[in-house]
């Protein structure tokens, strides 16, 4: 959209400076008054959950919806052959039924930290339950025995769209993604395939020996990573329709301006400008949906009818329905945290631990010269308070000394993590101040991480920068093991260590 905000400009006049947030985190901020006089008015993929929010809702004074795009299922080609689908008459119960079975992995965003994955969650849950209208506890509760199922079969997590793409494209073994129909058809569209369900059309076959050689590795009959076919399940999606929305505390000539963006947004030209690059569909009558949209109509899934069902939704996935989480965090305690640093990175921690979810495995790896000491706690649902407690009790006994092996410490992480990666999402987190002088070197790890089994490979590390770290080296660790670099380097809230591992989270 950044392109058409320019064009905005430069048709209207109007500058718009935007800050790029979570639509949960959003409507927190918007809730807490935080947002007061901080901005003018708000862009989400959808006001659905902000109107379940009354300190949220009050605060917003009008919002007219620009352009939509439901929730879908993007499925390689060759997947959709092997289960014998017909495109257009897939329903949820069909995805479940395949999952269950074992015959379906995919990826989709975490439903805490991005609306795509809150919509494809609400998408599943009223699918599954038959609910007719908004989503209750006892619909939730009916059909949390095939949500169980069906989450079994999530392969990839994200906090972002973009993210989870790029782990799409290099994990061969996950058939399919769940996400907003433009993103799909855009992934597709940016790598030269894909196809929408319905327009009769069939991306070209994979190079020839694609499909063989993937078999070969791996038992699945994938094509090339980014083929898609995209399927709009039959019996109902969830659609979010990106409404432009004045805050109350905006000034009146802000408040006007917001108008202005929104005549010139909605005008033909310019929704016809919207559908043709970011696929997502038209909201006037004037303009036609881009080409590959099809132009069936699907129900409108219901949404939770209250705040407490739609949270109480948030964490029936959280804590019972998604695979549970295995992490180990690499933690520089070398000499030069001593003093600020080190505070830091144990008030960050300490404040992570209300956070973790029930069955979640925790690894605190700390290291200098070496591997000083490795602790591992579960989050036990029978007593969720103990495994926090004693993280917060082992990140208070962190001291300072030695070198900095970030290499030989990252192989112990991987080391520790073994090979069964299967039954959790697992991943690594580096922190780090500084470079790497004791141990391992990093073409000797990147030669560790090339040996690994492929089953191994697919933990990413994400480092954090912080205090004096080389980001290009970390950047070439998450480059190497598919993670993603975050910054540490503020003093406070987003870009600071504890925000960097807050946004993390998504990713876990």
């Amino acid at each position: 959209m950044e392109p058409l905000l320019e064009e905005a400009r430069k048709a209207t006049g109007i500058t718009v400076r935007p800050t790029w947030t979570g639509t949960l985190d959003a409507v927190e901020r918007l809730a807490s008054g935080k947002a007061d006089g901080a901005f003018d008015a708000v862009w989400l993929s959808s006001n659905d959950y902000l109107r379940l929010n009354p300190e949220a809702a009050r605060r917003v004074t009008s919002e007219t919806p620009l352009m939509t795009s439901p929730v879908a299922l993007g499925v390689r080609p060759a997947t959709v052959r092997r289960l014998g689908w017909d495109p257009e008459r897939v329903s949820w119960a069909q995805v479940h039924r395949a999952v269950a079975d074992g015959k379906l992995t995919y990826g989709m965003t975490d439903p805490k930290r991005s609306n795509s994955g809150f919509s494809a969650l609400i998408s599943v849950a009223s699918g599954l339950s038959g609910a007719q209208a908004a989503l209750t506890d006892a619909d939730v509760r009916a059909a949390t025995p095939k949500l169980k199922e069906f989450f079994a079969g999530q392969r990839l997590t994200s906090g972002s769209s973009g993210w989870l793409a790029t782990a799409y494209t290099r994990r061969s073994t996950v058939d399919a993604l769940i996400n907003y129909e433009s993103v799909l058809l855009s992934l597709a569209r940016d790598t030269g395939a894909g196809t929408d369900a319905g327009t009769g059309t069939e991306p070209a076959d994979p190079p020839a020996g694609t499909e063989t050689d993937a078999e070969s590795r791996t038992g699945r009959d994938t094509g090339t990573n980014t083929d898609l076919t995209v399927i709009r399940p039959r019996d109902g999606v969830v659609t979010a329709d990106y409404p432009l929305s004045t805050l109350t505390g905006a000034a009146p000539e802000a408040k006007d301006a917001v108008r202005a963006l929104t005549e010139h947004f909605r005008s033909a030209a310019v929704q016809r400008e919207i559908t043709e690059r970011t696929l997502r569909r038209p909201v006037v009558a004037s303009a036609r949906p881009a080409e590959p949209l099809s132009p069936e109509p699907r129900r409108e899934l219901p949404f939770p009818g209250s705040r407490p069902v739609a949270d109480g939704l948030l964490s029936t996935y959280e804590h019972q329905l998604r695979r549970p989480s295995r992490t180990v965090y690499v933690l520089d305690t070398s000499g030069s945290m001593k003093g600020k640093r080190l505070e830091q990175l144990k008030s960050a921690l300490t404040g992570l631990t209300g956070d973790f979810r029930q069955r979640e495995e925790v690894t605190l790896l700390s290291f200098g010269s070496a591997v000083k000491r490795v602790r591992t706690h579960t989050v036990d649902p029978a007593d969720p308070a103990a495994g926090p407690a004693a993280i917060r009790a082992d990140t208070a006994a962190l001291t300072a000394e030695g070198n900095t092996a970030i290499y030989s410490s990252l192989t112990a992480a991987y080391d520790h993590l073994g090979p069964d990666t299967d039954a959790a999402f697992t991943s690594i987190v580096l922190m780090t101040d500084g470079e790497n002088t004791a141990g391992r070197s990093a073409a000797e790890f990147t030669a560790f991480y090339r040996s690994l089994p492929p089953a191994r490979q697919i933990t990413p590390v994400f480092p954090i920068v912080f205090g004096d770290s080389d980001r290009s080296e970390l950047d070439r660790i998450a480059a190497v093991t598919g993670g993603r670099l975050f910054d540490g380097t503020k003093e406070d809230g987003p870009g600071s260590l504890e925000g960097a591992f807050e946004e993390i989270r998504g990713y876990q």
